[in-house]
């Protein structure tokens, strides 16, 4: 049985557009430029169009040549990527990661697999920062970073998602005993409620209506703090009601330490996405570390069990 290259001719048009003519793709390919000349021409033949304007003194596309030109062109570089994939997954991991994530769920989360990587992979030596600031990831040379809330629009960044971070409204059970149970949401107003501060200011918390709206109560409360673990220990201790994420009381809504108030209530979710520059291809050290957080979080993610959002 004989077999044809459906590309044979595809690839002498390629070699025709970048040279400009015939003569120079001809020399290119060590080809006659008669020979070059009845390739585009079985290839106009087998798609039903004309490819070049041709003249004596110049040669230039036709409309559907450019079409067809800037198609094999996009299709050539994703096979050129496919190529560089396969072969990056080759290489072991090595040299320096610059990672940046916050600080409490980096900490918690992202760390024991970071860990775990460089136990596999001696020669991959980690750079880690924990900072729930924004930093500029091509500004400040850095290789991955893990952002929690709606990412911003840029041609230079990709972005792989893990998940979905949402808040649980919960107490302990010596606050309840203490105070009852709040049954629908303003009621929060009428308990003692810890609140996160920003800019020395309370931040509201944010609910998802029966109409897909969102809604932003303000909460008032003695105790506030800018940081979560903070937040959850004074819940712990009986001192409120709080909202926080399903990530950092799963545990505790397990063992009972800290129970779900207004369970039917939809509360406000934000995506958690690993964020790396946009290269042709995505480097070992990055792909080893994206991979293995893809899999944690997305198909075994402590946070995802039904009793704890």
């Amino acid at each position: 049985m004989t077999y044809t290259d459906p590309f044979r001719y595809t690839i002498i048009f390629l070699y025709v557009v970048e040279a400009g003519s015939f003569t120079l793709a001809a020399e290119r390919l060590h080809m006659s430029k008669s020979g070059v000349a009845k390739s585009i021409s079985r290839l106009e033949n087998r798609l039903g169009v004309r490819l070049f304007n041709r003249t004596t003194r110049q040669l230039s596309l036709t409309d559907e040549g450019l079409v067809y030109s800037q198609g094999c062109s996009r299709a050539l570089t994703e096979l050129e990527n496919a190529q560089l994939d396969i072969s990056t997954r080759k290489v072991s991991p090595s040299g320096k990661l610059r990672i940046d994530m916050p600080v409490v769920f980096g900490k918690k989360w992202v760390m024991p697999i970071l860990l775990d990587i460089t136990e596999k992979y001696p020669e991959l030596e980690l750079d880690v920062t924990l900072t729930d600031r924004r930093i500029n990831l091509i500004e400040d040379g850095v290789d991955l970073v893990i952002r929690i809330g709606q990412l911003d629009e840029s041609a230079t960044l990709v972005a792989k998602n893990l998940g979905m971070q949402k808040s649980v409204v919960c107490a302990s059970p010596q606050y309840l005993k203490k105070f009852g149970y709040p049954q629908v949401i303003n009621d929060l107003t009428n308990h003692q409620c810890i609140t996160f501060i920003s800019g020395n200011r309370p931040l509201p918390w944010y609910f998802i209506d029966e109409q897909n709206n969102t809604q932003s109560i303000l909460i008032q409360g003695r105790i506030s703090s800018n940081h979560s673990e903070t937040i959850l220990d004074a819940t712990l201790h009986g001192h409120g009601i709080s909202l926080l994420s399903n990530w950092l009381v799963s545990s505790y809504l397990d063992n009972g330490q800290l129970v779900r108030l207004l369970p039917d209530v939809q509360t406000l979710g934000f995506p958690i996405h690993a964020v790396w520059p946009q290269n042709k291809h995505l480097s070992p050290k990055v792909r080893v570390v994206v991979d293995a957080l893809a899999k944690s979080f997305i198909t075994q993610s402590p946070w995802n069990e039904p009793n704890s959002f």
